[in-house]
C-alpha cells in the first residue's frame, strides 16, 4: 500500500519540481553509497571511535587527526546503534540529501541551475560517496543561507549553525570565521539593520550568540591543534611556506580554478599555471564586480577566498575535498546576494559609474552556467566511475577473507595506514609491524615506524617462534612481496588490484616456519 502511494505521488511530480531533483538524487545516492568501497580516510575515524579505550583516550586520539569533534561525536552515536560502518554511510547520505534538499527548496537559483549543481562533482560525488566530515560544510553553509534573514530579530540560529560549521572540519572553520566577520561587518556598518535588530530582538540574544560562536571557535581550535609528537605538528606535509614563491602562489590559485572547473594545472608547467591563474582572476574579479552592488556578500566572498587561499599557500595545498570550499563560498555568496537590494556604496567609493558595468550580469551568467555544466559533467563521470571501478580494493578483499573463513586467523598487515578499511569491514584488529603490536587505526605520531618488507618477515619469524602452538600466519600487504627468507615458507593466496586508490591494493599470503 505504501509503495503504491509513493509511486502514485512520484508519478504526479512535475519534471520541473525541485522534489523531482531531490528524489532522483536520493535514489541514485543510495545506490552509489552502498556500492562505494570505503577507503582509509573514511574508516580510520570509525576505528578510532570503535577501539578507543575510554572517552579521554578518544579525545587524545582525535587530537592527532587534525579534525574537530563533530564528526566523531556522531560516529559515537551511530556506533551505539549499529556496530557496522555501513550506518556511517547511510548517515552521510542523509547529510548530503539534506543539503541538496535545502538548496533545491530555498536557494534563489533557477531550476536548471539547481539541477546542474545537485548532480555536480562536489554534491554528487565528493561530498556524497566519501563518508567524511566535509559534507557537513555543505549542510551548515546552506542552512546558514536559508535562515539568514532571521538575523533581523535574532542571531542565535546563525550562531548555532556557525558553531556547528566551525566544528565540522578545518575548512568549515575558515568559512564559519568568514561568515562571522561578515555578520560583524554588517552589524557595525549598517545602522539601519542594527536599529531594526535591537527593536525586535531579545536583550540576551546578542550576548548568547557571541558566547556560542566564541566557545565553538575555541573548542575547534583546541581540538585541531596537534600534540607536539604528532607528524602534523609544525605543518601539514611540508610545513609552513613563509617566503614569497610565485610558482607556489600560482599553484595555490590553481586550487580555486580546480574548485570551479575541476582541472588542476600541472605543477611543473609554468604556462599552465599562468593561464589557469589568469582565468581564475577573471572569474573572481567578474564575481566581485557582480557583487559590488551588494556590499555584504561582496565582503564575504572576498574574505572567504582570501582566508582559504592564504591557508592553501602558507600551510596546505590540499585535495578536492578541501578546495571544494572555494566553490561553496562562490555559491553561498550568490545566494546571500539575493537578500539585499542594490547599493551604490562600493561603486561610488571606487568612482565606478553603474552604466559602465552593465555587461557584467550577462557575462557572469555565462561563466556561472559554464561552471555548473563542467561540475555536472564531473559529477556524472566520477559517480559512474565509482560504480564500475572500486575506490579501494578493501571491500572485495574483506569479502573474500570472510567467505574463505580466514577472518579468525592471526593476521599480520602492513602498511598499517592502508589497512584501516580491512579492519573496519572485518570488525577486528591486526598485528601491525609499524607498531609491533595489535592495532586498527593509525595515528601519525612518534613511536610509529615505517618498515621494509624484510623487517616484516623478521617480525613474523619472531611471532612464529614465540607462539604457544604452531600456527601459520595470514600476511596482508598493500604491495607485492618482493623478498624472501629461507626459514619461512611463503605461499601466495590471492591478489586484489581493482582499485582507484593506487596504494589500497591487497596481497594475501600464508606464512609458516620452513
Amino acid at each position: 500500500m505504501l509503495n503504491k502511494k509513493i509511486i502514485k505521488y512520484t508519478s504526479r511530480l512535475s519534471f520541473h519540481s525541485p522534489w523531482f531533483i531531490i528524489i532522483i538524487f536520493s535514489s541514485l545516492g543510495l545506490i552509489g553509497i552502498l556500492n562505494h568501497s570505503m577507503w582509509r580516510d573514511e574508516l580510520n575515524p570509525w576505528l578510532i571511535v570503535r577501539d578507543s579505550e575510554s572517552f579521554g583516550d578518544l579525545i587524545t586520539n582525535i587530537h592527532y587527526e587534525g579534525h574537530p569533534l563533530l564528526w566523531y561525536f556522531f560516529l559515537v552515536l551511530l556506533k551505539s546503534i549499529v556496530d557496522n560502518p555501513i550506518i556511517m554511510q547511510i548517515f552521510h547520505l542523509a547529510i548530503t540529501v539534506g543539503s541538496v534538499t535545502i538548496f533545491c527548496l530555498y536557494s534563489p537559483f533557477n531550476y536548471k541551475q539547481k539541477f546542474l549543481f545537485s548532480f555536480g562533482f562536489f554534491p554528487f560525488y565528493e561530498y556524497l560517496l566519501t563518508s567524511r566530515n566535509y559534507a557537513f560544510s555543505m549542510l551548515f553553509i546552506f542552512g546558514f543561507c536559508t535562515v539568514f534573514s532571521s538575523r533581523k530579530r535574532t542571531y542565535t540560529y546563525l550562531a548555532i549553525l556557525l558553531g556547528l560549521l566551525a566544528n565540522s572540519n578545518v575548512y568549515g572553520l575558515f568559512v564559519s570565521f568568514s561568515l562571522s566577520l561578515t555578520l560583524l561587518a554588517e552589524f557595525c556598518f549598517d545602522s539601519e539593520h542594527r536599529h531594526q535588530y535591537f527593536s525586535q530582538s531579545q536583550k540576551y540574544d546578542l550576548f548568547l550568540s557571541i558566547v556560542i560562536i566564541t566557545f565553538s571557535f575555541i573548542l575547534s581550535i583546541y581540538i585541531i591543534t596537534p600534540p607536539t609528537d604528532s607528524y602534523l605538528y609544525g605543518g601539514l606535509n611540508n610545513g609552513w611556506v613563509i617566503q614569497l614563491d610565485i610558482r607556489h602562489l600560482l599553484i595555490s590559485m590553481g586550487r580555486i580554478f580546480g574548485s570551479y572547473l575541476l582541472i588542476i594545472p600541472a605543477h611543473k608547467k609554468l604556462l599552465d599555471l599562468i593561464v589557469c591563474a589568469l582565468i581564475t582572476l577573471f572569474v573572481v574579479i567578474l564575481t566581485l564586480i557582480k557583487l559590488s552592488k551588494k556590499p555584504v556578500p561582496f565582503f564575504f566572498y572576498s574574505i572567504g577566498n582570501c582566508i582559504i587561499l592564504a591557508f592553501t599557500y602558507f600551510r596546505f595545498i590540499g585535495g578536492s575535498r578541501h578546495y571544494g570550499h572555494f566553490y561553496l563560498i562562490f555559491i553561498a555568496a550568490l545566494w546571500l546576494a539575493s537578500y539585499y537590494q542594490e547599493s551604490q556604496v562600493l561603486l561610488s567609493k571606487f568612482s565606478i559609474r553603474p552604466n559602465s558595468i552593465t555587461f557584467v550580469p550577462q557575462w557572469h551568467h555565462i561563466v556561472l552556467m559554464l561552471i555548473l555544466y563542467v561540475q555536472f559533467g564531473g559529477g556524472i563521470y566520477n559517480f559512474s566511475r565509482d560504480l564500475v571501478v572500486p575506490f579501494s580494493a578493501s571491500r572485495e578483499t574483506a569479502q573474500y577473507i570472510q567467505k574463505a573463513g580466514l577472518d579468525n586467523e592471526f593476521i599480520v598487515a602492513s602498511r598499517d595506514a592502508t589497512m584501516a578499511p580491512l579492519s573496519g569491514y572485518l570488525n577486528r584488529k591486526f598485528y601491525y609491524p609499524e607498531l609491533q603490536k595489535m592495532g586498527s587505526f593509525t595515528l601519525f605520531k612518534k613511536g610509529r615506524q615505517e618498515v621494509e618488507q624484510a623487517e616484516i618477515l623478521s617480525q613474523i619469524n619472531f611471532l612464529l617462534k614465540n607462539q604457544d602452538e604452531q600456527k601459520k600466519i595470514l600476511l596482508i600487504l598493500n604491495q607485492k612481496l618482493n623478498v624472501n627468507r629461507n626459514d619461512l615458507k611463503i605461499i601466495p593466496i590471492k591478489d586484489f588490484e581493482r582499485s582507484w586508490t593506487s596504494d589500497e591494493l591487497y596481497y594475501l599470503y600464508w606464512v609458516d616456519a620452513a
